[in-house]
């Protein structure tokens, strides 16, 4: 079984998002242990890119200030490393086809695999072009992960078949970013998606607070939160591992029965 099955074995999963970069790369790595250490089953890093089109302003701008950090690929992939000595908690890059295609595609896959990342998310990359990746994806053990959305209807069921490591389901329309109230009928999409695969399915895209939480998980395999989690390291700076990791423990709390 991967690292990636393996975060959904022990109850329910949290899954929260960082932009690696911000405020810096020290910040990042110390955040990826705390995040560990708050009950995080799975850490979704995000490779900054200049045009990130599926994130709204909250991630969007940290993007660009990590980016005018210094912030590379090169530099990540360095940071992974020095994690992946200390800890064996399942990581997913999350970024863009084009920081994939600048590298290579196999040079960046290849080298994600020998680093030690499990999972490979890419938010603009459709189930119809998504074969380029996923055939390299399988070649060096990484799950390419599927976004399934409200809008992918009839294709929810094609998506979930070729699926692999876990299902994304997008619970809200437009980019990404923390919403009052989350009103899709993800309980739906996630009844489609288990018709057809016993992979598990996380939720994510606009959830931020415990009692949202609590909603979507009662349907789902897991919760994935990203702007509310960003928002903290932009407000605090580097200052915010202890005030991510607070949160991190409300949030996890609320998925225990």
């Amino acid at each position: 079984m991967s690292r990636v099955r393996e975060a959904f074995c022990r109850g329910k999963a949290f899954i929260p998002f960082i932009t690696c970069g911000d405020p810096d790369l020290e910040t990042t790595e110390r955040l990826v242990y705390a995040l560990e250490e708050a009950g995080a089953s799975l850490i979704e890093l995000g490779i900054p890119f200049s045009d990130p089109t599926a994130e709204g302003p909250v991630i969007q701008e940290a993007s660009s200030r990590a980016l005018a950090g210094g912030v590379s690929t090169e530099k990540i992939f360095a940071m992974v490393s020095r994690i992946r000595k200390k800890t064996d908690i399942p990581l997913a890059f999350m970024t863009y086809a084009n920081v994939v295609f600048s590298r290579g595609t196999e040079a960046f896959i290849k080298k994600a695999a020998e680093i030690g990342i499990d999972a490979l998310i890419l938010p603009d990359v459709p189930f119809e072009e998504k074969e380029e990746f996923d055939t390299v994806c399988r070649k060096y053990g990484i799950d390419l992960i599927s976004l399934i959305a409200p809008t992918s209807q009839e294709r929810i069921r094609k998506i979930a078949r070729e699926a692999s490591g876990f299902i994304y389901c997008v619970s809200s329309l437009g980019v990404t970013g923390t919403r009052s109230t989350i009103t899709t009928d993800t309980g739906a999409m996630i009844r489609l998606v288990k018709e057809e695969t016993d992979l598990p399915c996380a939720v994510g895209f606009g959830i931020s607070t415990p009692k949202q939480a609590a909603q979507i998980a009662k349907t789902s395999d897991g919760v994935i939160v990203g702007s509310a989690i960003v928002k903290l390291c932009s407000q605090y700076g580097r200052d915010c591992v202890t005030y991510v990791s607070e949160y991190v423990k409300s949030m996890r709390e609320a998925l225990e029965p």
